[in-house]
């Protein structure tokens, strides 16, 4: 998948991906694709409730390595 912006959240701990996340997608335009790096195992129900909440569309989500990647779509 392809994304405009990339942030590192590995080593940090809920909420501060989320947090990261809503700043980075602020700066961001409607339609453009962020992509976060996450090693927090309860950023996969964040970032699913955080989409829902926001409007924001949760592209897609993976996990492998001890590490989870999360694609939003800005609305």
């Amino acid at each position: 998948m392809q994304a405009q912006k990339e942030i590192d959240t590995r080593g940090l701990n809920c909420p501060l991906p989320i947090l990261k996340a809503k700043k980075a997608l602020a700066e961001m335009a409607s339609g453009e694709v962020l992509k976060v790096l996450a090693t927090d195992p309860g950023s996969m129900r964040d970032f699913q409730a955080f989409a829902r909440q926001t409007g924001n569309e949760l592209v897609e989500q993976t996990s492998g390595n001890d590490e989870f990647v999360h694609y939003l779509r800005r609305r």
